[in-house]
């Protein structure tokens, strides 16, 4: 797609308002061209983002509760190189100053490290990765394999809602995916 002059880009997406429907679209532009996506759907995309930043916080405490050792892990899996990066950086806009800045945390997966001393000398170090479903994306699935094949820790677990109000479930990857991912 050839690039569009400033005014013309101002004319199309003012064709656009007055073709879509404004009250319930929102129009934004990016490097492919304008993107109209409905309000609701954005709404609800927020929501879901905070109740899962919320689920998050939950099952940190609840492991930490548990003695374990926990900390975010800021690093991802490469598949196509396969080796451990560090994970990028979140960019939020700040109006105020009108600057992009990092947020704090990398979006690494799994979302936890977890520590728990089992003897003088033995430690046992595990993945947890947050789903308030349980379900893991085909992508997640094989970085969570080439963890377990290369050590990197010595179990997975999935931490889901459970089935009463307020209860967390903590399902071993091994044990629910092992037969197909890791070749057991």
């Amino acid at each position: 797609m050839e690039r569009l002059k400033k005014e013309d880009k101002a004319k199309f997406m003012e064709r656009i308002k007055k073709a879509g429907d404004p009250n319930n679209y929102e129009t934004s532009w990016n490097e492919k061209g304008p993107v109209s996506k409905k309000k609701s759907n954005i709404k609800r995309g927020g929501l879901s983002r905070a109740q899962g930043a919320r689920f998050e916080l939950e099952v940190r405490k609840d492991l930490e509760d548990k003695e374990r050792i926990v900390d975010k892990w800021s690093n991802n899996v490469d598949l196509v190189e396969g080796k451990l990066v560090q994970a990028k950086k979140n960019w939020k806009y700040n109006p105020f100053k009108k600057i992009m800045i990092p947020s704090n945390q990398g979006t690494g997966f799994p979302d936890f490290i977890s520590i728990k001393k089992v003897t003088d000398e033995l430690y046992s170090v595990i993945g947890v990765e947050v789903k308030m479903n349980g379900l893991l994306s085909k992508e997640e699935k094989e970085k969570c394999a080439w963890y377990l094949k290369n050590k990197i820790f010595s179990a997975i677990w999935i931490a889901k809602k459970g089935t009463k109000l307020g209860q967390i479930e903590y399902v071993d990857f091994s044990e629910k995916y092992g037969k197909k991912y890791l070749d057991i």
